[in-house]
């Protein structure tokens, strides 16, 4: 259902993006219950500004962006195991130091003009090098360089040339062998480095779409995936289906099945869920219990005709909401005020009677459970408010006396799971240690702006996994990650020798078991020094059009549509 108007014309003109004639697939027939066609409808909480893989951050981006682009390896949403994509099978030396990795033949970018003829090209080898170069160099805005150039040999010097403008043509270390096979040799052991290239901004891309659209890339995107930009306007994306997507199904059906993705922004969570009765928009993420009967209606009120039939996926997400704290600047400078802050807090209240039991509260560590990681080792915060009074007391704030203001940056709609938290948690600082923390809702894009700039002193955070490893959160709290243009990893300017060398120890240690202790007292460490405020970890919740079939959440919030179909209910 491509829109023809003037206005989608000129701005696809204006940007450069692949038109598709993916809608004409009326002749195509599935087999199996599938079917082609059909317009899929959604709305993000936040605005999208880059598409670009390095410099997607947000859950919200990426959502959209790793529908148009690829990486190495994926999740599979039903295992959470590691399995192929671009790469169609790799192999790890016995220390680990060296991973090699086939690459899929037959795997294409999308058409665009960055391309001779406009017509995309196969993707090979050097295409994987190229980008995990950019992900290890100062350019187009690269979020991530924090990921690699730790553990791939030499990456560190090149990027630390590359900010002067002095890298060397190629990092030596990621070589080519030929066009499908191409190895990287790590700086040291490293057994989880298959995990760390699911890696959302690890998407490939390729050289031509940077070579001409420059800083504007973000805008371009031109990956592999099953879905291409199609439009790009102020209040909405439109995506469409990429004919030439290498992917089928267990059946051979050439995926992907839909026609167009459609993504809008959302006022506040009550209009969101007003589009979706209104059958507006098929699915609904981010929802608190109680929205769905006062606003939907159960099940059995839908089956009966009286809304719209749907259905409700409540799972564990590999997440951790928090409040992060300024560690290097006052008030948070003191380890007996955040100490206080955190020991001040009913988490169990909280999730039962604030959030209605929505999550897990977090009474051990940061980092949730992950496969065999064991966070119930780690000791978190107990409910103390006497504790509490006296480390505030003992910080030269007795009874909150003294004690500053403290603006809550809170990048979340009014009615949702994280705004009703940050209300409850500012409530229980109120009652139980007379400090005002006050609530200051924003844009994610506000808030990050705020905590570079140092305004921000407190302000809500959240961590969703890019790939099941413990390392994915601890990550976080590296000291030399500390970066003063980029929020991504340790914007709580936390540097402690203990953590850092347990956490260097940890990705260098080949078993297992010494790797899972090695994390858990680094994950204790962070307890200790009460980093942060973990509050709980979270559920990822989920309301779809019962229309809508092959629909499957994952732990990470990433939804994969390319084997999604509607089939509309019969009457």
């Amino acid at each position: 259902m491509r829109r023809i108007l003037f206005f989608a014309t000129l701005l696809s003109l204006l940007f450069h993006t692949a038109c598709s004639d993916s809608n004409d697939i009326s002749n195509l027939k599935a087999k199996g219950n599938a079917r082609y066609g059909g317009v899929f409808r959604f709305m993000s909480a936040e605005k999208i500004t880059t598409l670009l893989p390095l410099s997607s951050s947000s859950i919200y981006s990426q959502r959209v962006g790793s529908q148009m682009f690829e990486t190495l390896l994926k999740v599979d949403p039903v295992s959470n195991e590691i399995v192929p994509s671009i790469a169609e099978s790799f192999k790890v030396n016995d220390d680990a130091t060296k991973f090699t990795f086939k690459i899929r033949k037959g795997v294409f970018f999308h058409d665009d003009a960055c391309f001779s003829g406009d017509k995309g090209r196969e993707l090979t080898a050097y295409d994987v090098k190229n980008t995990l170069e950019f992900a290890c160099s100062k350019t187009v805005d690269n979020e991530i360089y924090w990921l690699l150039i730790s553990k791939i040999k030499g990456a560190k010097s090149y990027y630390t040339l590359s900010k002067k403008g002095e890298a060397p043509k190629n990092l030596s270390a990621i070589k080519v062998i030929d066009n499908n096979t191409l190895s990287i040799e790590l700086a040291y052991s490293f057994i989880g480095f298959d995990k760390l290239l699911v890696h959302h901004s690890l998407g490939i891309f390729p050289k031509e779409a940077y070579e001409k659209y420059g800083v504007e890339l973000g805008k371009h995107p031109v990956g592999t995936g099953a879905f291409l930009l199609e439009e790009w306007s102020d209040d909405k994306l439109i995506l469409a289906r990429n004919s030439n997507y290498w992917m089928k199904d267990n059946l051979g059906n050439q995926l992907p099945f839909l026609a167009n993705i459609e993504v809008s922004y959302s006022k506040d969570k009550k209009a969101e869920l007003l589009a979706f009765r209104n059958k507006s928009i098929d699915l609904v993420m981010d929802i608190h219990v109680d929205q769905i009967d006062n606003m939907i209606g159960d099940l059995k009120t839908a089956i009966a005709g009286k809304t719209v039939k749907h259905k409700i996926d409540i799972r564990e997400a590999l997440g951790s909401a928090y409040f992060g704290f300024a560690n290097t600047t006052p008030p948070f400078n003191n380890v007996d005020v955040r100490k206080a802050f955190n020991l001040a807090i009913d988490r169990l209240d909280l999730i039962e009677n604030t959030l209605q039991g929505e999550g897990t509260p977090s009474l051990h560590g940061f980092v949730p459970k992950i496969l065999d990681y064991n966070d119930t080792l780690v000791k978190g915060f107990p409910f103390d408010v006497v504790r509490a009074k006296q480390l505030l007391a003992k910080a030269g704030f007795p009874n909150g006396s003294g004690f500053p203001t403290v603006k809550l940056f809170v990048n979340a709609k009014v009615g949702t799971a994280s705004y009703k938290a940050a209300v409850g948690v500012c409530k229980q600082l109120k009652q139980n240690l007379r400090v005002n923390v006050v609530l200051n809702l924003c844009s994610i894009e506000a808030r990050d702006k705020a905590i570079l700039s140092g305004e921000a002193k407190m302000w809500r955070g959240g961590w969703i996994a890019d790939y099941p490893d413990p390392e994915n959160f601890l990550n976080l709290f590296f000291s030399e990650n500390i970066s003063n243009s980029s929020v991504i990893s340790n914007p709580f300017k936390y540097s402690n020798k203990l953590f850092d060398m347990n956490f260097k120890l940890a990705m260098r240690e080949r078993n297992p078991n010494k790797r899972r202790n090695l994390f858990v007292q680094c994950d204790q460490q962070i307890i200790n020094d009460a980093v942060v405020m973990p509050l709980f970890h979270q559920d990822f919740m989920t309301m779809v059009n019962f229309r809508v079939k092959n629909f499957v959440t994952n732990p990470t919030e990433i939804i994969d549509f390319s084997r999604m179909f509607i089939r509309e209910p019969k009457n």
